[in-house]
């Protein structure tokens, strides 16, 4: 028993230690995987009972003008993190039929490892996105695959960043920056109040657009089950998967919120959406005649919404889609 603990002990240091990238080993929580894994587990129990157990006797914040800097700050870094991978490959000679890794220290390579790293980060501040849920009393918004899906992309993007830092799959990441330029804009100006929601009647093609988007990683990752290319084979199976995935969820939304003509049946699905919070017009009035006006606020129902690898997807409430309309 105890020769097998050691021998596991000793392939696990062999395969963190020799069979990474020596170049990311000393950047912040590289080293080992149990930082970034006890932060997910941190965040799925603050999400699934501490966060949900501390507002149960609270009222619901309001978070307008949070909402609105937060979507403002992710759209700016999403759009820096997005011209870094343009200017660490992808506009520099980055082929789309097959891209191996460069693991040399040139500063191109070095460039594109720290833009990964920088990738890996933002994984972490979209964990907001479900605390603005809880703060907001949205608990029916933070649903199991939301969590499961904010909790393990960054163990996810860890692996890759940790092995395979540049190359073939960071395709995916550089389309799912670009989505999310637009999607934190989306939320920045549905958040600034109804008087500017007629500016983003674009809604229903961003979901176009999403599902659009896994269809190009699924075929640019597979594409390597028919060539040779000197990339790990894991990789793009495992981020192929996810526009598998994701386009799945995407598509029977669009099918849900799009299609589906019987109102009452809409009405009925579980919100099992991963999106981010659209504050409703009355948000921002705390109070009518003296009346405290928070159960009215915050017992609306948004309507089924989803997400992918970098939390995308949208809510729609009823005021917002009479303003849209």
């Amino acid at each position: 028993m105890t020769s097998t603990f050691e021998n596991l002990v000793d392939g696990y240091k062999d395969f963190i230690d020799n069979k990474s990238d020596p170049r990311v080993k000393d950047w912040a929580m590289m080293d080992s995987p149990i930082p970034t894994m006890v932060i997910c587990l941190s965040y799925a129990y603050f999400s699934t009972v501490l966060g949900p157990k501390m507002m149960e006797n609270r009222k619901p914040f309001n978070l307008r003008r949070i909402l609105i800097m937060y979507n403002l700050i992710q759209t700016t870094f999403s759009a820096w993190i997005f011209y870094e991978y343009l200017m660490s490959g992808w506009a520099k000679g980055y082929s789309f039929r097959c891209q191996p890794v460069d693991y040399s220290n040139s500063p191109l390579a070095m460039r594109m490892a720290a833009t990964c790293w920088w990738y890996y980060f933002s994984k972490f501040t979209e964990f907001f996105d479900t605390l603005f849920f809880i703060l907001r009393k949205k608990n029916q918004q933070v649903s199991t695959l939301h969590v499961i899906h904010h909790g393990v992309m960054p163990f996810s993007v860890w692996m890759g960043l940790k092995f395979a830092p540049g190359g073939h799959s960071t395709f995916f990441a550089l389309l799912n920056t670009f989505v999310h330029i637009i999607m934190y804009f989306y939320y920045m100006v549905a958040a600034m109040g109804p008087e500017y929601q007629k500016y983003i009647w674009w809604k229903k093609y961003l979901t176009t657009f999403q599902m659009v988007q896994f269809v190009l990683i699924m075929s640019h990752q597979f594409q390597l089950l028919f060539i040779e290319c000197d990339y790990p084979r894991s990789f793009m199976i495992w981020i192929g998967l996810h526009g598998v995935l994701f386009l799945g969820l995407f598509s029977d939304f669009y099918k849900t919120k799009y299609s589906e003509k019987d109102a009452k049946r809409k009405k009925q699905r579980d919100n099992t959406g991963l999106c981010m919070p659209i504050l409703d017009e009355s948000e921002s009035k705390l109070h009518h005649n003296g009346v405290n006006t928070y159960a009215t606020i915050y017992n609306k129902e948004y309507n089924s919404c989803y997400s992918n690898g970098t939390n995308n997807g949208y809510v729609a409430n009823n005021n917002t889609e009479k303003k849209l309309a």
